[in-house]
């Protein structure tokens, strides 16, 4: 059963990937979002589907970048990342 990502948990996850992991989240934008020249990304929100990035304090336009499967839980956004991180590290 899918645990929807609340509003809660989607700023507890935000606010740890900002704090703790900030040097990823361009990492994310250039893998995943295809954007090519990223300075810095700031995470604005997740939901089960996707992660939405405020580029170089572009948050008027958040960059979405979905996940490859609805997650099921805040544990599974945990491993989605860290998955995304390791994929992102290669082609980069």
């Amino acid at each position: 059963m899918t645990e929807i990502i609340t509003t809660a948990i989607s700023d507890r996850i935000c606010k740890h990937m900002n704090e703790d992991h900030a040097d990823t989240l361009p990492l994310y934008a250039k893998c995943f979002g295809k954007v090519s020249d990223v300075k810095n990304a700031k995470m604005l929100s997740i939901d089960n589907e996707a992660m939405y990035l405020a580029i170089d304090e572009n948050s008027d336009k958040p960059l979405k970048i979905k996940f490859d499967h609805n997650l099921e839980d805040a544990k599974d956004a945990h491993t989605t990342l860290v998955s995304m991180l390791k994929t992102a590290k290669k082609t980069n």
